[in-house]
């Protein structure tokens, strides 16, 4: 049908800016979504007049919703959804406001929840669709340090898992992307810049951005991009849990 839409959370920097960039430049119109309108505004006039901005705040539980409502009174539907939105925070659990860290589990885990809830059926009634959701090298491995962080990617990813087997024979494809630490602001906000992690493992972003749309191109349940992230990830399934524990704890000091 007509107007189909490409939809991208988290759009106003980061992989969001790069995926909104990547999926108009291939001929998608775009809807991009993030709390700060500024952003997206200055976005918009890079990508075309027919851009559709949405200032929304994915920790509000409303905010799926108003996100769909606002594409579909633009007379659109949503044929591509990339879940991109997400945020992290390292420290102790106990010490981390617990207000900050349920907005993580909101943003990360539920609202891509509930977007894929309220766009399936939509797909569905067009014929098919596909849903990228960005997960993290993070979901394979309990996280000390950043434990809701880690705890609410393996949600995205069991999700994206199931929704995969769900919703083949829909012609819907969904795909889990998992990139390792990538040379993006999310470094600095989650105050990780200094970490081993991120000081020897940052990868490039726009690499990771185009493995993810390659996979979801190939409906690949997983994407875990680079070859060192791939070999992490295999070792973790070799490796006990409590070693994995322990090596995640090191590398994020």
């Amino acid at each position: 049908m007509a107007n189909p839409v490409t939809l991208v959370t988290g759009a106003s920097s980061g992989l969001g800016t790069l995926f909104a960039r990547a999926c108009a430049a291939r001929g998608d119109r775009v809807a991009l979504v993030a709390r700060r309108k500024n952003k997206l505004k200055e976005l918009a006039r890079e990508l075309g007049p027919e851009t559709i901005v949405i200032s929304e705040d994915l920790s509000d539980y409303d905010a799926p919703e108003a996100i769909v409502e606002a594409i579909e009174d633009a007379g659109a539907h949503v044929d591509i959804l990339i879940n991109n939105a997400g945020f992290g925070a390292r420290g102790a659990f106990h010490e981390l406001p617990i207000g900050d860290q349920t907005d993580m589990i909101h943003v990360n885990a539920i609202a891509v929840a509930q977007l894929c809830h309220r766009v399936v059926p939509m797909m569905i009634a067009n014929g098919g669709g596909a849903i990228l959701n960005v997960a993290s090298t993070a979901s394979f491995q309990a996280g000390p340090g950043m434990a809701v962080y880690y705890a609410s990617k393996a949600f995205v990813l069991s999700l994206s898992e199931a929704l995969h087997e769900e919703l083949e024979p829909h012609n819907i494809a969904v795909t889990a992307l998992c990139p390792g630490p990538t040379k993006t602001e999310f470094a600095e906000q989650a105050d990780m810049a200094d970490t081993k992690l991120f000081s020897s493992f940052a990868g490039d972003p726009e690499s990771v951005v185009a493995a993810g749309l390659k996979g979801l191109a190939k409906n690949k349940a997983i994407v875990v991009p680079g070859a060192v992230n791939k070999a992490m990830v295999q070792s973790n399934r070799l490796t006990p849990r409590s070693v994995s524990r322990e090596i995640v704890k090191l590398l994020q000091q």
